[in-house]
């Protein structure tokens, strides 16, 4: 079955993290993808790792965000890569990009240019901390951002500043970048013309900066990190049980009058009666629960938590998520032939649409591997126009 976007064809020009992100994404929409790469080396992620995957020693972070593309190889800082990039330029409906500012403008493919090959053409453009402003195109790698833009500090244990074990910076421009894009192509069936879409890892992480963005901007109370903890909410978080840990999420005071007998609380406690007061008492309740958890095991406590429709869960490693039956059943792991090794499980996209059964993905692609294909199809639009 087609994908909503099995007619746009997308020239994917971004490398590393958050433009092939995005780019995945429209292909897992049912986008046509085509990925042009640096002759000989690529994408930089090809050469990143350990781990390596097979003989061939592919990148399994390369293999990550390129699910479902086509590679051909163009040098376009050479007349000839740049005329077969503007050939694919006038039949693209979406150009994603995430150069440093400029290098657009150099290679003599800025966006007045662009849109005078394909006034349709939807340009993204993703930057480390913006295209304009003080220090607008400065390059910003994930880590970067995460601690210029304020995630790192209320990440981790109280007073050790720590990143996101993911690339978060990235998937969030990575996720606004293709909201953007669809909105410009929804635009365009009104108005005919193509738009510029433009984000950047540092607006990504602001914008998602949600409570702890206004606690600052409306109460003046500068967040820090609390590890595990909710800065306003209690008991949420990591608690010990008798054989380790598991999570609970007590987020209303309908949650906490199940919750408080299960652990021999009284709900009118006055000393938790409001959820502000569980917030200010965080240590002592938490003392409380753990006490009470100490007689049983996680899966024993998430057992009751869960007959009494308290939110609790399991802290699960990455491979205990791809084995777990309702990762799976969600489709969040696809299978792909790859031509160097084989029947191989992927994560999976995260959307699904009602009555659509599952899709076959095709597997990241090796560089270059679609270069005479690519080339000759245009040949051929260019025969029939």
């Amino acid at each position: 079955m087609p994908g909503p976007l099995d007619d746009v064809l997308v020239v994917d020009l971004s490398r590393v993290v958050a433009g092939p992100h995005a780019t995945m994404a429209l292909a897992d929409l049912g986008a046509r993808v085509i990925k042009i790469e640096r002759p000989g080396t690529g994408d930089e992620t090809r050469g990143w790792g350990p781990p390596f995957a097979g003989p061939e020693q592919v990148s399994t972070y390369y293999l990550s965000v390129n699910r479902g593309k086509e590679s051909v190889e163009l040098d376009l800082k050479t007349e000839h890569g740049r005329a077969v990039l503007a050939r694919l330029v006038e039949r693209a409906d979406v150009l994603v990009e995430n150069f440093r500012t400029g290098v657009m403008d150099r290679l003599g493919l800025g966006v007045e240019r662009l849109h005078e090959i394909n006034p349709r053409l939807v340009v993204l453009s993703i930057t480390g901390f913006g295209h304009d402003g003080p220090e607008g195109g400065r390059p910003g790698y994930d880590a970067i951002v995460q601690g210029e833009a304020g995630i790192m500090s209320v990440t981790g244990p109280p007073g050790t500043p720590s990143k996101v074990g993911l690339s978060i910076a990235d998937i969030l421009a990575a996720q606004n970048g293709v909201a953007g894009v669809l909105a410009a192509l929804y635009e365009r069936t009104r108005t005919g013309r193509g738009r510029v879409v433009r984000t950047s890892l540092l607006a990504s992480v602001v914008g998602a900066h949600m409570f702890q963005g206004t606690r600052w901007t409306v109460a003046k109370d500068v967040p820090e990190s609390v590890g595990n903890d909710h800065p306003s909410i209690a008991p949420y978080g990591t608690f010990r049980c008798a054989d380790g840990q598991i999570q609970i999420g007590v987020a209303n005071q309908s949650l906490w009058r199940r919750f408080a007998p299960l652990v021999g609380l009284d709900p009118d406690d006055p000393r938790y009666a409001t959820i502000p007061d569980r917030a200010r008492r965080r240590a002592e309740l938490t003392a409380d629960v753990e006490r009470a958890l100490a007689d049983g095991t996680r899966a024993e406590w998430l057992a009751r938590l869960d007959a009494a429709g308290v939110p609790a869960g399991s802290i699960r490693r990455i491979d205990e998520v791809y084995e777990w039956a309702q990762t799976r059943s969600q489709g969040l792991v696809v299978e792909v032939d790859h031509p160097q090794l084989g029947r191989i499980e992927l994560p999976g996209p995260p959307l699904r649409f009602d009555g659509e059964p599952p899709r076959e993905h095709t597997a990241p692609p090796l560089l270059g591997e679609h270069t005479d294909a690519v080339l000759a199809w245009l040949d051929d639009q260019e025969g029939n126009a």
